[in-house]
């Protein structure tokens, strides 16, 4: 398989409460084109601080982070949010749909970020809700969805404008379990059936299991899983 991630040496911290707290402590990791990935650990192992780095929300403060041949490091705010918004597809456990806006007009965002217009993209919008189960919900607001349906719509626009990468953090963990399975169920499909790679933070080790390999962070370091 092809590289798609290649991480060496990344550190990270933040000063809180007037004192440095390191996060990361010299991670090494590799991930591969299509492969899934459960990024596991307890709070505050720094899960979701990787996970940001890995999605160019931050950058490393020691390391380097490359996305196929480009170096993220290198990329200044402006390019990053570009490469952002066309190589990575993020699914939060709160779900981030815009209250304000309907459904179809909540997956369309993406598509609209990089420059796809509503008629051009809403057929492939509308063709993703219908393969989810929702393509009656459209033209609903997102307060009208149960749980379950929102992390749909959520996926939905992750994937919409057919990032390489998709970022998953706890993507279940607002969801009773019977949902939270058709959830994984569901991205496990749309993820594998495109050829995305997929990485997931999770505390679940049942979730874990459901990926191709799992990697365990420990006080900032990868640890081996057992």
């Amino acid at each position: 398989m092809k590289r798609l991630l290649h991480l060496r040496q990344v550190s990270h911290g933040y000063r809180e409460a007037g004192a440095w707290r390191t996060v990361l402590r010299g991670v090494d990791l590799d991930v591969d084109e299509g492969e899934q990935l459960a990024l596991i650990g307890q709070s505050g192992s720094g899960k979701s601080t990787l996970m940001h780095l890995i999605g160019g929300l931050d950058l490393p403060q020691a390391g380097t982070i490359r996305f196929g041949e480009t170096d993220l490091a290198a990329l200044g705010e402006p390019a990053r949010t570009l490469w952002r918004r066309r190589q990575v597809g993020f699914i939060y456990q709160f779900f981030n749909l815009i209250p304000t806006l309907t459904v179809i007009e909540n997956v369309l965002l993406p598509l609209e970020l990089n420059g796809v217009t509503e008629p051009r993209g809403r057929p492939a919008a509308l063709a993703l809700l219908a393969e989810v189960g929702l393509g009656e919900r459209a033209e609903s607001y997102p307060d009208r969805l149960s749980g379950g349906e929102q992390q749909r719509v959520a996926i939905v626009r992750a994937l919409v404008h057919q990032p390489p990468l998709v970022l998953a953090d706890e993507p279940t963990g607002n969801l009773d379990a019977a949902t939270g399975e058709q959830v994984l169920d569901l991205l496990d499909r749309l993820v594998r059936a495109r050829g995305r790679t997929l990485i997931l933070v999770t505390h679940s080790a049942e979730v874990a299991r459901r990926a191709d390999r799992r990697v365990r962070l420990v006080d900032g370091r990868i640890a081996p899983v057992a």
